[in-house]
């Protein structure tokens, strides 16, 4: 099974049943140990692209927004079992030209990494995607707050959804994330790891 730890902040590695390993948007927390296969990056903010952080191969496959994000047609990469699907993210803090967000497909599991953005239109086809997860930022400041995630996490319809990009440059936010109230909610805290 594919397994997912959770570094902080905005910050995912992704192991594959394979041992494809794909970190997205790296900046903070532990776990950077494993050698990248993958390197996604949501957008060019410095809480979300610290590439120095990983080690890096001669095959490693680096995604930015600006890869996957051309003339408002958003991209998809497919290789080694995995399908990288690049979706709408923006608000007034994010250029919808140059953010992301990730539908990720592996392992028969698919889950959506929004990255920095508030509510989408593409989120309103969500539910006929029939997603597992949802990883949806919730600091109220450059993102949506609580209230409007919650509003997304049922729009969007996951069998669950993970609260994550708490607080602006913090890892992680107890009382935010329990006040995520939503169904199948999951919370990781940075450095626990999920079988996906």
């Amino acid at each position: 099974m594919a397994k997912l730890l959770y570094q902080g902040h905005g910050s995912l590695r992704i192991t594959s049943e394979a041992g494809q390993v794909l970190y997205i948007d790296p900046y903070c927390g532990s776990g950077y140990e494993l050698p990248a296969d993958w390197a996604l990056v949501s957008h060019e903010h410095g809480d979300h692209n610290r590439l120095d952080l990983l080690i890096m191969q001669e095959h490693t496959r680096v995604l930015r927004a600006a890869d996957l994000l051309k003339d408002g047609v958003y991209g998809c990469v497919e290789a080694d079992g995995i399908r990288v699907q690049a979706v709408q993210a923006y608000n007034k803090n994010h250029d919808r030209n140059s953010c992301v967000g990730f539908v990720l497909r592996l392992d028969g599991v698919s889950l959506y990494i929004a990255g920095d953005t508030s509510t989408t239109e593409q989120m309103s086809e969500m539910a006929s995607w029939g997603l597992d997860y949802a990883l949806l930022p919730m600091d109220g400041k450059y993102n949506m707050d609580v209230e409007e995630a919650m509003a997304c996490a049922k729009q969007i319809a996951a069998k669950h959804s993970i609260p994550y990009h708490m607080i602006p440059g913090g890892l992680f936010d107890q009382r935010i994330a329990e006040s995520f109230a939503v169904p199948g909610r999951i919370i990781l805290k940075p450095g626990e790891e999920l079988q996906l």
